[in-house]
C-alpha cells in the first residue's frame, strides 16, 4: 500500500478500535461487571424508588410499585401494606409467579411484636420481584400504579439489574 493508504488504514483501525471500546463501555453500563456490587438496598416508599448503594453512595435507582395500601408500615397479614424497617435478602427465586424474586426477611422481631400486640398474624412472603409471568391486567397497569399485596415490584429489566448487582445477604432498609 502507498503511504496515503497506510495512514487511512491506520485511521480506520483506530476508529474501529475506538468504536469497539465505546461499545463495550456503553454495554458495560448495564452489566454488573462494570459497577461494584451493592452492599445495601434502600427503598424510599414515598418516592416510589429503590436505590442500590455501595458505601452509602447510590449506584442506581429504579421506579417501584408497592402494596395496594402503600402508606404506613405493614401491621398484619393481608393489609396490602409494604413493610418498613431493616431486613435482609435471605433467599432468591429464579422461578416464581414473577420474573424473578428476592425474598425480604419480613417479619422482623419488631414486626412480630407489633402484630402480636394486636393479636394478628404478621404475614410474610414479602419479595422484591418483577412483573407477573401471567399478567391479568394490561402491561401499563403494572408500570403506572401500586399493585402488589405488600411486595416491592420493578420492571423485569430493572429487577434483572438488581439481581445482578446484589449477592448474598444484602441488607434492605425500607423507609416511609
Amino acid at each position: 500500500p502507498r503511504p496515503a493508504e497506510k495512514s487511512g488504514v491506520r485511521a480506520h483501525s483506530r476508529l474501529l478500535g475506538f468504536g469497539v471500546v465505546l461499545l463495550l463501555a456503553l454495554h458495560g453500563q448495564g452489566a454488573a461487571g462494570s459497577t461494584p456490587r451493592a452492599d445495601t438496598i434502600l427503598i424510599v416508599k414515598h418516592e416510589r424508588k429503590l436505590y442500590l448503594l455501595h458505601d452509602n453512595v447510590p449506584l442506581r435507582s429504579y421506579r417501584i410499585a408497592l402494596g395496594l395500601t402503600p402508606t404506613g408500615a405493614k401491621e398484619r397479614q393481608w393489609d396490602f401494606r409494604t413493610p418498613e424497617g431493616s431486613y435482609i435478602i435471605d433467599f432468591r427465586l429464579e422461578h416464581s409467579h414473577y420474573f424473578k424474586a428476592l425474598h425480604i426477611s419480613y417479619p422482623s422481631a419488631t414486626d412480630l411484636k407489633r402484630s402480636s400486640a394486636r393479636h394478628l398474624p404478621a404475614g410474610g412472603d414479602i419479595f422484591i420481584h418483577g412483573e407477573p409471568n401471567l399478567p391479568t391486567k394490561p402491561v401499563s397497569y403494572y408500570k403506572t400504579r401500586d399493585w402488589t399485596n405488600g411486595c416491592i415490584a420493578l420492571s423485569d429489566e430493572d429487577l434483572q439489574d438488581v439481581w445482578d448487582l446484589t449477592a448474598g445477604k444484602t441488607p434492605v432498609e425500607i423507609v416511609p
